[in-house]
């Protein structure tokens, strides 16, 4: 994405005609500024550009210099996207945020330029009464128990020799157990590459994702995943037993890991499956084997199981939080579904080792 020249507004001299041209050109020049301090902060080219789309959308609704703007202009502005343009809660909160991190800006780093060149004092415009909670505050995926995942897991492994279309059949029973056994998301999935497999690393190998979801914009954050919960055991078959028929080069280190039965005519390789055909795998598997779940299980509910099944077996938190790439650990917790009982057996241990103590037992 190509930016604007960014002049400098530190010149009030350029300011003191208030013709309707010279603020426009301050409004421009304040979001060239902070688009430059994204692109700064590592900040991906389309990710800036839909913030710049959501201010100007902003000023154009409000129809008057920004540094006039009021938390009464927000509110207008936030409820004028849900009840007249009908846009989605997770919408909504994501431009009114992004309002909020660029008047955020423009106080922190221009607030004495604009005093200076128009006589107006710059306010926060969303605040705490207006503000959109997170979309997922009150959504909750709880995964099925680990007794469901494994028949449904069973009979999809004993159907896949005899699939009418075995290599599909494969490929998608092979993408939804690194969903369950190590969490990756869909779209890591996808982007694995055969060099991403490295059985040289550690005691199980390891995984490159290196399309990791990076957060607020950022780009891929690539981590390295363990070949953990038998997830060696499952690369081993699918490099092995599988992923040679596709009829490409397997040996190829830049083929994709799962590939669609169609081939690319300049390199010769299959082309990589698309997200939807591996959604539809799982949807198909659950229908068969799993029927309770139809429609409710998708790839990142197995993620959530992932996680719910390894804190289960005793992994803490903060090894759960790397496997799956997340930035702080208050997501990770939000991954986590236990038993009914786990509050109640948690009180249980701890008034033991509070009898223990006391009994001399746990010295």
């Amino acid at each position: 994405m190509g930016l604007a020249v960014v002049r400098s507004i530190g010149s009030a001299e350029r300011f003191r005609n208030p013709a309707p041209q010279a603020m426009e050109e301050l409004e421009q020049e304040l979001v060239d500024q902070y688009a430059l301090a994204a692109v700064g902060a590592g900040l991906t080219d389309g990710h800036i550009a839909q913030e710049r789309s959501t201010v100007f959308e902003f000023l154009r609704f409000l129809g008057r210099p920004l540094w006039t703007v009021g938390p009464q202009d927000a509110d207008r502005f936030l409820a004028h996207q849900r009840r007249e343009r009908g846009n989605a809660r997770s919408t909504v909160q994501s431009k009114a945020w992004t309002l909020a991190r660029f008047y955020q800006f423009v106080i922190d780093r221009y607030q004495g330029d604009i005093h200076t060149l128009t006589g107006a004092v710059v306010v926060q415009p969303v605040d705490e009464f207006n503000r959109p909670a997170k979309v997922d505050r009150d959504t909750v995926r709880v995964p099925p128990p680990e007794t469901d995942v494994a028949v449904l897991f069973d009979a999809w492994r004993d159907a896949v020799p005899s699939a009418r279309k075995y290599l599909p059949a494969a490929r998608d029973y092979f993408a939804a157990s690194l969903w369950r056994r190590a969490g990756l998301r869909i779209t890591e999935t996808v982007r694995l590459d055969i060099r991403d497999w490295r059985p040289d690393l550690g005691e199980h190998g390891r995984l490159h994702v290196r399309f990791g979801k990076g957060s607020m914009g950022r780009g891929p954050k690539p981590r390295m995943v363990p070949a953990i919960n038998s997830v060696d055991q499952l690369m081993f078959w699918w490099l092995t037993d599988v992923r040679g028929q596709f009829g490409d080069d397997p040996t190829d280190p830049d083929a994709p890991l799962l590939p669609s039965e169609r081939y690319d005519r300049l390199t010769g390789r299959c082309t990589r499956v698309g997200d939807d055909a591996l959604r539809s795998g799982l949807a198909q598997a659950v229908k068969r084997w799993l029927p309770a779940w139809t429609g409710r299980l998708t790839p990142h509910g197995l993620r959530h199981h992932c996680a719910s099944a390894l804190y289960a077996r005793g992994m803490d938190l903060k090894a759960i939080q790397e496997l799956l790439g997340h930035e702080w650990l208050s997501t990770t917790t939000r991954y986590i579904h236990v038993h009914n009982d786990h509050i109640d057996r948690a009180w249980a241990a701890a008034n033991q080792r509070v009898t223990d103590r006391f009994t001399g037992q746990g010295t």
